[in-house]
This record gives structure tokens, sequence and C-alpha cells, in this order.
């Protein structure tokens, strides 16, 4: 190549040169603009609908939310395979690394189908069921059927609380079901008038409210309500929680301040949770 071919092709090489830098700086605000989320089943489906209001109030945002259980969410971050944690509950001594945003309230409640003629449970009488030292309904002055017991696996948030409410040991459960996320545990009750669970207040409740074969039991004689997860006097309640591992970046706080603002306090309420004041 002579020096005159060359002076004419550089301005094409600087112009291309010039090019593939705007597109590396558009892939990485692209790359820069979307959030990966993953964790509790119980978090994902209002994080869903907070993630879709976001995205319209941000066009060039994009939010992938996918559940799988807190101790995912908790893993993922740690992992740098997701932006922001979903977990159930408040954190703990042992997971000062990660950063909590509490987006909710929520409980969880002692379910069985509605035509079963118990209308609450004493807590030693929960302890009995679990522990398989009482199955069958008529012991605790129901009808003669046995109890079907379902019990959230390991990894989730709300078995942790059970079992931490309880007093109970996950190898001392006797368990006939073994479910994941609430909608699972519902589906299981509602099908089976025999059975016993506990799920998501706000889930339960929500699943009452559109005609669900379930019904709530009180818990140390509360009802199992979003009125008494509000106030206090529910005995079993929880935060609903996005975590990051360590400071969050701009476009993860970005979106944990929306999460976390009056913003999205209707779409907490249509998801049966308890907004933050």
């Amino acid at each position: 190549m002579n020096r005159g071919t060359f002076l004419r092709l550089m301005p094409l090489g600087f112009a291309l040169a010039l090019g593939l830098q705007a597109c590396n700086s558009t892939s990485a605000s692209n790359a820069s603009s979307k959030l990966v989320l993953t964790g509790s089943s119980t978090v994902a489906p209002l994080t869903a609908e907070i993630a879709k209001r976001y995205e319209q109030e941000n066009p060039s945002a994009r939010v992938d939310v996918q559940s799988g259980g807190s101790s995912r969410g908790i893993a993922d971050v740690r992992q740098k395979v997701a932006d922001i944690g979903m977990v159930s509950r408040s954190l703990n001594d042992q997971e000062t690394d990660l950063k909590a945003f509490p987006i909710a309230k929520d409980g969880i409640a002692i379910i069985v189908h509605k035509d079963n003629p118990i209308g609450q449970l004493t807590e030693e009488q929960v302890i009995g069921i679990y522990t398989d030292k009482i199955n069958n309904w008529s012991q605790i002055g129901g009808q003669d059927a046995p109890i079907t017991v379902v019990n959230k696996a390991e990894g989730r948030s709300t078995l942790e609380l059970f079992l931490k409410h309880f007093k109970l040991e996950s190898p001392n459960i006797k368990a006939d079901v073994v479910i994941g996320d609430n909608e699972q545990g519902i589906k299981t009750v509602a099908g089976n008038p025999n059975s016993v669970g506990y799920v998501s207040v706000g889930t339960a409740a929500s699943q009452v409210q559109t005609g669900g074969t379930i019904k709530l039991l009180p818990l140390n004689g509360v009802v199992a309500s979003l009125e008494t997860v509000e106030d206090g006097t529910f005995p079993l309640s929880r935060s609903l929680t996005l975590i990051t591992s360590g400071s969050p970046t701009p476009a993860q706080q970005k979106f944990l301040d929306f999460a976390q603002s009056q913003q999205v306090h209707d779409i907490v309420q249509e998801q049966y949770f308890v907004p933050l004041s």
C-alpha cells in the first residue's frame, strides 16, 4: 500500500474505529441497564409487577425476575450471577456481607381445606402434627381421617421461619408431601381435604378472595390476615426483602429506590402484602 492509498483509507479506518467504540459503549450501556433478580417465590410475583412498572417508566431498562427460593437469591448475588436477590425474611447475623432493602411485610399462615371442621390449632398441636405424634384429625377434635402433612422444601425462608417459630428441627419433620412455592402448597391443600400446610399469608388471602378452597387458621388466637400483619400482632410475620452483595451500583440503587417508594404501594396491596410506611 502506497502512502496515498493509506492516507485515503485512514479516515475510513478512523470512522470504523469510532463506530466500533460507539457500539461497545451502547452494549455496555444496555448491559448496565439490565438487572437480573432471583430468589424467593413469595417475593418474585410482587417484584415482577414492580419491574413492569419500572420498565414502563424507564424504557431502556430491562429487569429479569426469576424465582427459586430465598437460598438461591442469596447464593446468586454472592456469586454475582444475579444483580439483586429476593428473600422472604430479614437477613441474619451470618449475612453481614449482604445489604437488605425491605419492600413489604407478610406473614406465614397455617392452612387447611375449607371443609375441614377444625377452626384453629394450638402451637402444641401443630408441633404434634409435624412430628407425627398427631396423625389423625380425630385426635384433635376433627373427623376420623389421616392427616396429610405438607411441608416446604429445604432452602425456603418460609420453612426456616416455620421451624424457628415452632422450635422444630428439620430432621424431626415427618412430611407426606414436600412442596416448593406457595402456589404449589395451596393447590396441594385445596385438593386434599385432609391436608395441612403453611404458606404466605398474602398469597393464601388472595386465593381465598378469589374463591380458593382453603382457609387460614389463627395462630395463638390471632387471625391470620393482612391487618394483623400490618399492626404487628400476628406472631409469625416477616419482611419481604431485596438484597445486594455489598453496596449497590447506581443501576441497582435506582431500581431499589423505586421498589421501596410509595409509587408501588398500590402494587404491594394488589399482591396482598403490606406496604412499608
